[in-house]
């Protein structure tokens, strides 16, 4: 089979590393993926930014299958277009991704099929933030509406900080056209969660859970970036409480937008804060996430293939599934001043070095090639990944093939993980 997977991030490299391991595929395209992916997929020219694009890919290439991975061109149609040509694509419709492209419509689609979430908010104009910000207390948290690259939120101490936060997105100084409307949220205190689930627009199997690290520096601190690094390990979630999200909320999810006419298929990533009055929806995301997919991938064992083929074809089942009760971690190294303004065009050296280390990987999210070299070409630029039969090990593998990368400015948390050590839910 030939699969196509759209893309140029650590999480296509991933999808695109995991797929290449089933029997059954014979060629890999990535459009338009990264330096690292082109070591192992051809990569071929496209815009992410248009549909027209992307079409004019498979109709050239014919894939047997498209796995979409960014979030831009779901919400722009792409799963509508190529299932209007009758080709196999892996991801939901554009109706189906606004649980992702609209913070507003997933709080009020929570609200409706009574899934928890945290007290909100929405806001078109200041005056509207000034009067609902009275009903809340400090912090308090302020998004944007549509989709910002995991930017779109600030964490405020004050209201008047609140206000100027919102104000900066209503006027689209923040994050441009996402910032239309302001989603102002009571701030939830607990451990962030990421629980993915596959779904064929009826059936879900849950995958392994994952834990994120938005904040940009060590100790959770600095602005919110799109992840500095995640990781996975079997007793993040226990067996109760896996099933009691799946009945909770990922199946209340699937089965709501069905009823509202948006059939979802694809991946439901569930964005979850873990606080004392339970589990709380913090935001959709209707891909793999990233940088969770890279350890995630790591602990599959079975064939990611046959599970994208179910969730297309109607026949997803809890046996879609096997993984390794390993552990993995992975950490992001990013260009300097990330998610601020960078520069790009570093020479990166040490990659094969740091591949050499047991259990680890390096997935490529922002590189590009020259002069048989690879150089940064954004702002997360490897996540350094690494499995081992035990939590502390993998974490020693990841730092340790870091240590061997150097590009000038390169920026990575040097405590990721280290809050795992001591939760399990």
């Amino acid at each position: 089979m030939k699969v196509l997977v759209i893309g140029s991030g650590g999480r296509e490299h991933a999808l695109v590393w995991k797929l290449r391991q089933s029997p059954r595929v014979s060629k890999v395209y990535c459009a338009p993926g990264n330096g690292g992916i082109a070591q192992e997929a051809e990569c071929v020219p496209a815009d992410l930014k248009s549909v027209e694009s992307l079409v004019a890919v498979a109709r050239r290439l014919k894939p047997d299958v498209t796995v979409v991975g960014p979030e831009v061109p779901l919400q722009m149609g792409v799963v509508d277009e190529f299932s209007r040509h009758g080709w196999p694509v892996f991801g939901p419709t554009k109706a189906a991704a606004q649980l992702e492209s609209s913070k507003a419509f997933a709080k009020q689609f929570l609200q409706r099929h009574h899934i928890p979430t945290a007290h909100y908010a929405i806001c078109a104009s200041n005056s509207e933030v000034k009067h609902e910000l009275s009903r809340f207390s400090t912090p308090v948290v302020v998004k944007a509406d549509g989709l910002a690259a995991g930017k779109g939120v600030v964490i405020c101490k004050s209201k008047d900080e609140a206000a100027a936060a919102a104000g900066d997105m209503l006027s689209g100084k923040m994050v441009g056209e996402a910032g239309a409307r302001a989603v102002i949220e009571e701030c939830l205190q607990g451990d962030e969660l990421s629980f993915l689930v596959l779904s064929d627009g009826e059936r879900v199997a849950p995958l392994v859970a994952a834990q994120d690290h938005k904040r940009a520096s060590d100790g959770d601190t600095g602005p919110n970036t799109g992840g500095m690094g995640a990781y996975s390990i079997p007793d993040l979630l226990d067996e109760q409480m896996t099933n009691w999200l799946v009945q909770h909320v990922a199946r209340p999810t699937v089965e709501g937008m069905k009823a509202e006419g948006m059939e979802y298929k694809g991946i439901l990533y569930c964005g979850l804060m873990m606080t004392a009055r339970g589990p709380q929806v913090l935001e959709f995301n209707c891909r793999f996430g990233d940088p969770e997919t890279q350890p995630i991938l790591m602990r599959m064992e079975s064939d990611l293939l046959e599970a994208i083929e179910a969730a297309i074809e109607g026949r997803v089942s809890d046996g879609d599934f096997r993984w390794a009760q390993d552990a993995a971690v992975c950490v992001v190294m990013a260009s300097g001043g990330y998610p601020g303004t960078i520069e790009v065009g570093k020479r990166i050296n040490g990659i094969e070095d740091a591949d050499r280390v047991e259990g680890v990987k390096v997935f490529h999210a922002g590189t590009s090639t020259r002069d048989g070299g690879f150089y940064t070409a954004g702002g997360r630029v490897l996540g350094v990944t690494a499995r081992a039969a035990d939590f502390s090990t993998a974490v020693t593998r990841a730092y340790d093939a870091v240590g061997r990368i150097q590009f000038d400015g390169a920026h990575w948390r040097k405590d990721i993980a280290a809050r795992g050590m001591r939760a399990s839910y």
